[in-house]
């Protein structure tokens, strides 16, 4: 008897207990993050010219989508990488779980 609960706190010393991602929260985390960062980026190149590197890779992978360096182009922007950081966020947050 007294054994068994040894082993039980012994075995939960041993065996830390991670806290588990909720999948949903943090991928909606990670697309605001990446919405807000792409949109204030583009804004930036628009008006004052700064981070026109990151502008040309942005047009590099949503400017078939209709993406480009403009007020219109920099919300559509954010859209997108809103959805692409939700996936790969929520995904990231599932496989941390089943890990």
């Amino acid at each position: 008897m007294v054994n068994k609960k040894i082993k039980r706190v012994v075995k939960s010393f041993i065996k830390p207990k991670y806290a588990r991602l909720d999948a949903v929260k943090f991928g909606l985390a990670g697309g605001i993050v990446l919405g807000v960062t792409l949109f204030l980026t583009t804004l930036a190149a628009t008006y004052f010219s700064y981070g026109l590197v990151y502008t040309g890779i942005f047009v590099d992978m949503y400017g078939s989508l209709g993406y480009s360096a403009s007020i219109l182009g920099a919300l559509l922007g954010a859209i997108y990488a809103f959805i692409d950081g939700f996936i790969a966020f929520g995904v990231f947050a599932w496989i941390y779980n089943r890990l």
